[in-house]
């Protein structure tokens, strides 16, 4: 088949990665790709949110199959753009339609969705500019700390966890009246704060059938300990030491189930990833958010451990035949550490020269914001630049081969996190 991957992250890079294994991949084509996928595919400079462009490409290189990266295109109606279209229409796409990714696109209509199929979460109250006066009274009743999310897409950054009244009315007046995060914060949920350990697990469906891929537990703070602002992702794990097989089933039969149940009934197909954002508390599964997509830095640990060919999930998830595929998981840890450019998650420089040594055994190097320039050198092109996975037996040797990969890569003033996955090594027994 002729591929398309849509974005130019390190997710789309380790998908670009997979699929180019497959022997049922003919050419692959990323849009608008990085300096990683170049080496194992065509990059189509075309902008993710540009549909015009995107359906004419397909039709130029005879694309069998888009794959959509990240969650913005999905939000915005890609998949309803193809279903509109005569020839598009035929086009097999991993994703679900503007309906379905408004699990992720509207945090107002997700908690709405979980409250109305029982799905354990934090209790919550959606105000706006108009209801303000109610949302303060609200604050008023509520314990510290609280949390107080934009309800619309915010690239991450749309979540504030106040630690007293004072804050927490603060940040409403900034996110309600001032538009801090934009139209993105036109609604503001004040939500119950759980205390716990935080997990992310993905689902796979065709719409019916679904398989639940490997967990994987992220980093988001940029500093050492979970310190500092909060970030895209500065590392990630899987498995989760602490996520056993008793938890997992808690989380299928409570959340996953009801999740796809409730799509069902809702009338939406939902083709596509689910990234479900959970909370481990005292061994109790809740659900902070859902995502339409998989998670960047978790692609990075979850696709190495997976052993089925790619190409043959993706297409039985696009044409509905997901139950008629084995999913086959490598039990070995993995762990990715990124690398980030100075002044990230804040302003960052870009166009530094960077130097990348070949990835060693049992390590994957993947590109994030990166890009060639005119002279062939690979250059910074982003806040988080590039991930390094390392893969073993037992979690402190992935952890050991992730950070000394990420020490050879050189490029200047770089800064990546040193305690990726520390903190679950008590989780182990000795």
């Amino acid at each position: 088949m002729n591929i398309l991957i849509l974005g130019s992250g390190g997710r789309e890079h380790t998908f670009a990665w997979k699929i180019s294994q497959s022997k049922n991949c003919t050419n692959l084509f990323v849009a608008p790709g990085n300096a990683g996928t170049a080496q194992l595919a065509t990059n189509l400079p075309l902008g993710i949110n540009d549909f015009e462009a995107i359906g004419k490409a397909v039709k130029e290189h005879q694309i069998e199959m888009v794959i959509v990266g990240p969650e913005e295109p999905l939000v915005l109606g890609i998949v309803d753009f193809f279903k509109k279209d005569k020839f598009l229409k035929k086009i097999k796409i991993v994703g679900p339609d503007a309906s379905g990714a408004r699990l992720e696109g509207s945090k107002d209509f997700s908690k709405g969705f979980m409250q109305k199929y029982n799905i354990p979460a934090g209790v919550s109250q959606t105000f706006t500019k108009e209801t303000l006066q109610e949302g303060l009274q609200y604050l008023d009743k509520q314990s510290l700390p609280i949390v107080l999310k934009a309800d619309g897409l915010a690239a991450g950054k749309g979540v504030i966890i106040a630690e007293t009244k004072s804050d927490a009315q603060k940040a409403l007046h900034e996110m309600l009246t001032e538009a801090k995060f934009g139209d993105a914060s036109s609604k503001v949920l004040i939500e119950q704060y759980l205390s716990g350990i935080e997990l992310s697990v993905f689902v796979l469906t065709d719409g019916k059938n679904y398989k639940i891929l490997p967990e994987a537990k992220d980093y988001k703070r940029i500093g050492v300990n979970d310190k500092g602002l909060n970030t895209g992702g500065m590392g990630a794990v899987s498995p989760v030491p602490f996520a056993d097989a008793e938890f997992l089933a808690k989380v299928e039969e409570r959340i996953v189930k009801p999740t796809l149940d409730g799509l069902q009934a809702e009338g939406i197909k939902y083709v596509g990833f689910i990234f479900v954002g959970l909370m481990n508390v005292d061994g109790e599964p809740f659900v902070i958010e859902y995502n339409a997509r998989m998670g960047d830095p978790e692609t990075e640990v979850v696709f190495p451990r997976i052993k089925t060919d790619m190409v043959k999930l993706m297409k039985a998830t696009a044409d509905g035949k997901l139950d008629k595929i084995k999913l086959s998981i490598n039990p070995k840890v993995a762990i990715a550490t990124v690398s980030v450019a100075k002044g990230y998650p804040e302003d960052y420089r870009k166009g530094d020269v960077m130097q990348i040594p070949e990835a060693e055994k049992d390590t994957i190097i993947f590109h994030a914001g990166t890009k060639i320039a005119t002279d062939g050198s690979v250059v910074t092109n982003g806040g988080r630049v590039i991930v390094t996975t390392g893969m073993a037996r037992t979690l402190n040797s992935a952890r050991k081969k992730s950070q000394l990969m990420a020490k050879k890569i050189i490029f200047d003033e770089k800064y990546f996190r040193s305690d990726i996955g520390k903190d679950l090594l008590k989780h182990i027994e000795k």
